[in-house]
């Protein structure tokens, strides 16, 4: 708790040092689960046909490498920070977001490259840090990954986006051959100050 403390406090200072925008967001997020199991064997007798070793040895690879995917949906809040120059059409676009979804709420600190494309439409991409808040037992509570997205500016206050974020961390912390990460995706609008 008191490393979100210092994190909050971060926020507000940096607030007041920088121009920077909110943004709200809807967020769709998938848990993608693999599990691996070792000593299964489907293997068939010598009185079967190739066609039914084939059919073994597919289920045996199915049975031995088995995945899950779980849907969730939840809310975003967060503050980025703009007026980074880094040239023309590039500007870095670091971020604090809050994630608020069932049972695996996150702070993500995204640093993002945007790139203008046209007057009001800009690409973004970057490394993602994120910290699982109270993660359950047997979890990490640092995940990274990559947000691929795209901003539309509506005036000069707000503005539209979307994106994805791909985790890359296998959350678990003793994983024997499973893994289990974090993707999802977010719809959302943002106002700059």
């Amino acid at each position: 708790m008191k490393n979100f403390t210092n994190l909050i406090s971060f926020c507000f200072i940096t607030l007041f040092l920088v121009s920077c925008g909110t943004r709200a967001a809807y967020l769709a997020r998938q848990e993608s689960s693999s599990f691996s199991s070792s000593g299964i064997s489907l293997a068939p007798t010598a009185s079967k046909s190739a066609h039914t070793s084939k059919a073994a040895a597919a289920a045996n690879s199915a049975l031995l490498r088995a995945s899950n995917t779980t849907s969730t949906s939840g809310f975003l809040i967060g503050i980025y920070f703009t007026d980074l120059s880094l040239s023309e059409d590039f500007e870095l676009q670091p971020e604090i977001d809050f994630l608020l979804v069932k049972d695996l709420n996150e702070i993500q600190a995204p640093i993002l490259v945007k790139y203008n494309v046209a007057d009001a439409f800009s690409l973004l991409a970057g490394p993602n840090l994120g910290f699982l808040l109270d993660a359950p037992n047997g979890l990490k509570s640092f995940n990274f990954g990559i947000d691929f997205g795209a901003a539309y500016d509506i005036g000069e206050k707000f503005n539209v986006n979307a994106r994805y974020d791909l985790g890359l961390t296998n959350l678990l912390k003793n994983p024997g051959g499973n893994s289990v990460k974090l993707r999802g995706i977010q719809v959302g609008v943002g106002y700059k100050f």
